[in-house]
């Protein structure tokens, strides 16, 4: 999952060598923690939040052994 992170965030931002993704697995979910340069936030966000939506609807369609998967975007 961290590598299809990668592979949709790494072409909208200006700084790709600071894109730092985190996993944290809880019982029932795992949670992704993506942190990107100050000023490629607003381009991983999307206008009203469309990018970033399709990329949680992305991460929630591959469940990982039967658990909820979570994309957070600092």
């Amino acid at each position: 999952m961290e590598k299809l992170l990668q592979t949709i965030i790494e072409p909208l931002v200006d700084f790709p060598e600071e894109i730092e993704i985190s996993k944290e697995e809880h019982a029932n979910s795992v949670t992704y923690y993506l942190s990107v340069h100050p000023d490629d936030t607003g381009k991983v966000i999307g206008r009203q939040g469309r990018i970033a939506k399709a990329v949680r609807t992305l991460a929630a369609s591959r469940s990982e052994n039967g658990k909820r998967v979570f994309v957070e975007i600092d």
